[in-house]
C-alpha cells in the first residue's frame, strides 16, 4: 500500500494526528468537521488571557521574598547564605518583606500596582519528588491522589466541551491553549484529550511563521517525516491562524537575552496579534539549588540570583510589551514552582527540597498587595523544618478561574475537583464580582503554650469553614472541622497529648479569609 493511501485510510476524521511542524504538535481534522463549525461557542464569553510561568526545580522562597519581619531568625537559619538587609529591595506599602536584590523588574511591577505576592503557598501532605510534585500542581489533585487531567485542561473542556470535534471553527478559530518551550504538559490535558498545542522551542515558532522547515534526513524514515509534515501543514488551520496573528505585530518591546524572555516575547506577540487563545504556558528551569546557590563571598550573587534576575527582567519586559501593544488589560500571569526549599540552609551553601513558597500574580488588573502573613521562622530551625502553608495552591487557581476567566462559582468544583477559597488578588471589576477581606484576627487558642490539649476559638462569617493543624514539616496532622457554618463564634479542642513537644500551626480558612496561628506544645 502506498503511504498516501495508508494515511488516508488509517486516520479517520476528528482523530488527532501526532504530527510535527518544526517540533510543533498539531491536530489534523477531516473535512466533515467543517460541518460542525460555529456550533460550539465557549461557555463563558471573555477575552481574558492567563499566562502561566513554571519555575522548574523548586524555587527557594525565603531568598526570593525576604522575611524582614523575622530577619534575626532568618539570619540564624541561613547564616551562610542570607541576603543582607540593606540589599533587600523594598516594596511599597510594607516593611515586613522585600525582594531579592536581583529582582528590580518585579519590584517595579509591584510598586506600580501590577503584581501581588502570595505568601506560603502549598498543600497538605507535601511531596518532595520533582516529578510527583509537578504532577500535583498541574493536575490540582490531592497529594495522595493520581489525576490524569490538568486543571487548565478541565477548564478548557468546560468551556469547549466538544473539542476536538468541530474545531477550529468560526467562533474559535485558534488553539485553545499554547505551551512554549516544551511538549504539552499535564496541566493542559483534558478529561479525554489534550486541549493544547506546543511549540517546543522559540526557534521553531520563527521557522513556522517564515515558512521554513527543518530539513529531514535523506533516509526512508526522513522521507516519511517530510510527508507527514506536509500533510499536517496542509490540514491544520491552527498554523495559519498563528502565522496571521504574528504578522500583525511589527514592533515589540526590548527583551533580555534568556530562554524565558524568548518564550514570553512570542506569547505577547500572539496575544497582540489577536489570537483568541485563553491559556499560555512557559517554563524556565534550574531552581533545584542544593549547592552553590549563592557565592560565598557575596550572597546577593550566584546561580539563584541569576535565575531570579532572568525571571524578573523577563516578566517586566513582557508586561512592558503588553502595554506597548495596548493589550495589558486582557492579560494576567502567574508563577509557580513544584515546591519551595527548607527553612535552614545546608552545608553546601544551598537549600534542600521543602514545602510552601511564595507565588506571584502579575498584570494590570491585579490588586497589588502582599497576601498573608510573613512566614514565621522558628528561633532554632532544624534541617527538617518546613514553612507551614497558608494558602492552598488550588485557591490561587480557583481565584484565577472565577475572578479572571469568569467561570461561574457553581461550576468551579467540577474543574477544581472540590471547594477552594478564592483570594483578593484580582481587580473586583474584572468579572463584575466583588471581594472583601477583613484584617481582624479570626482564630486563637488557649492555653498557649499547652501541655496536652488546647481550645481553638474561631469566628466565621458563615459558609464553608476549615481548621487544620500542621507540624513544622508542613504536613497536615489533623483536620478539626471542615463544613458549612452559620455566622458566629465557635470552639474546637485540639488533643495533642500524643504529639512530641514543639511548634504546631492551626490553619483557619473561611471563604476568602485565611489565617495561621502558631501553637506551642510543652512537656
Amino acid at each position: 500500500m502506498r503511504r498516501r493511501d495508508f494515511l488516508r485510510n488509517s486516520v479517520p476524521a476528528g482523530v488527532m494526528l501526532p504530527s510535527l511542524i518544526n517540533g510543533m504538535t498539531v491536530k489534523a481534522f477531516g473535512a466533515e468537521s467543517l460541518l460542525m463549525q460555529g456550533l460550539f461557542p465557549p461557555t463563558t464569553e471573555t477575552d481574558h488571557v492567563l499566562v502561566i510561568v513554571q519555575l522548574n526545580g523548586g524555587n527557594d522562597g525565603l531568598n526570593t521574598v525576604i522575611p524582614l519581619e523575622y530577619f534575626p531568625n532568618y539570619i540564624r537559619a541561613r547564616s551562610n547564605m542570607y541576603i543582607p538587609q540593606q540589599k533587600v529591595l523594598n516594596l511599597t506599602g510594607t516593611d515586613k518583606v522585600g525582594l531579592h536584590p536581583s529582582m528590580t523588574g518585579m519590584q517595579a511591577l509591584f510598586n506600580d500596582g501590577k503584581m501581588s505576592v502570595i505568601h506560603s503557598v502549598g498543600y497538605p501532605q507535601p511531596n518532595f519528588s520533582h516529578f510527583r510534585a509537578t504532577d500535583i500542581w498541574m493536575s490540582a489533585s490531592d497529594s495522595k491522589e493520581v489525576v490524569n487531567s490538568g486543571w487548565t485542561g478541565r477548564y478548557l473542556s468546560y468551556e469547549y466541551p466538544n473539542f476536538p470535534n468541530g474545531y477550529p471553527n468560526s467562533t474559535m478559530p485558534d488553539p485553545l491553549a499554547i505551551q512554549i518551550g516544551s511538549t504539552t504538559s499535564l496541566a493542559l490535558q483534558g478529561p479525554a484529550v489534550s486541549m493544547g498545542m506546543s511549540i517546543s522551542n522559540p526557534n521553531n515558532f520563527y521557522n513556522l511563521i517564515s515558512g521554513v522547515q527543518d530539513p529531514a534526513p535523506n533516509t526512508p524514515a526522513g522521507k516519511e517525516l517530510t510527508y507527514i509534515r506536509q500533510v499536517a501543514q496542509q490540514t491544520t488551520e491552527y498554523a495559519e491562524s498563528i502565522k496571521a496573528a504574528s504578522a500583525k505585530v511589527t514592533q515589540q518591546a526590548e527583551y533580555p537575552n534568556n530562554s524565558l524572555a524568548s518564550q514570553l516575547k512570542i506569547v505577547a506577540r500572539l496575544i497582540a496579534g489577536g489570537l483568541k487563545t485563553r491559556i499560555y504556558m512557559v517554563s524556565y528551569g534550574g531552581f533545584d539549588t542544593h549547592s552553590a546557590q549563592v557565592n560565598s563571598t557575596d550572597t546577593t550573587t550566584g546561580s539563584h540570583a541569576n535565575l531570579l534576575k532572568n525571571v524578573s527582567d523577563s516578566i517586566k519586559a513582557f508586561q512592558d510589551d503588553l502595554k506597548l501593544q495596548k493589550v495589558e488589560e486582557r492579560v494576567i500571569g502567574m508563577t509557580f514552582s513544584e515546591f519551595g526549599r527548607r527553612i535552614k540552609s545546608n552545608g553546601s551553601i544551598g537549600t534542600d527540597h521543602g514545602s510552601a513558597a511564595p507565588m506571584f500574580v502579575f498584570g494590570k488588573n491585579v490588586d497589588a498587595s502582599v497576601i498573608g502573613d510573613t512566614p514565621n521562622i522558628p528561633v532554632t530551625a532544624s534541617f527538617n523544618d518546613n514553612l507551614p502553608f497558608q494558602y492552598d495552591f488550588r485557591s490561587v487557581y480557583a481565584t484565577l478561574l472565577n475572578k479572571w476567566l469568569c467561570v461561574d462559582a457553581k461550576d468551579l468544583d467540577q474543574i477544581m475537583l472540590k471547594n477552594f477559597q478564592t483570594l483578593p488578588i484580582i481587580n473586583s471589576l474584572a468579572c463584575n464580582k466583588s471581594v472583601n477581606l477583613s484584617g481582624e484576627s479570626f482564630v486563637t487558642n488557649y492555653p498557649n503554650p499547652f501541655t496536652n490539649s488546647t481550645n481553638i476559638s474561631f469566628k466565621t462569617a458563615g459558609g464553608h469553614t476549615l481548621i487544620q493543624v500542621m507540624d513544622t514539616m508542613g504536613r497536615v496532622i489533623a483536620s478539626l472541622t471542615d463544613r458549612e457554618y452559620e455566622a458566629g463564634n465557635y470552639n474546637v479542642v485540639f488533643d495533642g497529648s500524643r504529639l512530641p513537644p514543639g511548634i504546631y500551626y492551626a490553619r483557619y480558612q473561611n471563604m476568602t479569609i485565611q489565617q495561621v496561628r502558631t501553637m506551642i506544645k510543652v512537656r
